[in-house]
């Protein structure tokens, strides 16, 4: 059976960071947890991150739609693991958790950080399968006895 295309990959970038950075989190979280790239439908983030080249780039290496949601939005969203820093910095206290899960799903793999060697982070990424319209509005539906 082959994997539908149900997962959404939210991240958040520092200004500048570069393509190479966020797209490898990304593949290499999805690797670690079983994922597959193929099954990816889009990348989402926090509006004010639309521009910056390595989400962008990133989007274009996975060949998936880049999504971006409002910071208030992303604020109401329940998360694992807010963040202060983000808050301050974008105004909501979680970027790729909320962003992942900003149109309902499932979290897969929490917040994780990129690592680049003698720097700090530029980067993070969290997974959520998005549930299908179709289990959504024929759950609890049982067929009638005849």
């Amino acid at each position: 059976m082959t994997e539908t295309k149900s997962l959404v990959v939210g991240v958040g970038a520092s200004r500048g960071v570069p393509v190479d950075e966020v797209y490898q989190l990304v593949v290499r979280t999805l690797r670690e947890a079983g994922l597959s790239v193929d099954g990816v439908v889009a990348l989402a983030t926090v509006d004010t991150k639309a521009a910056e080249p390595g989400v962008i780039g990133t989007a274009e290496r996975l060949g998936v739609p880049l999504v971006t949601y409002g910071a208030e939005r992303l604020a109401r969203v329940p998360v694992e693991n807010p963040s202060q820093a983000a808050l301050r910095a974008v105004g909501t206290a979680s970027v790729a958790e909320a962003a992942a899960l900003a149109d309902g799903g499932e979290l897969l793999v929490a917040k994780r950080r990129s690592a680049p060697v003698g720097r700090p982070p530029g980067a993070t990424c969290a997974i959520a399968r998005r549930v299908s319209r179709t289990s959504r509005t024929t759950a609890g539906i049982r067929p009638q006895a005849t």
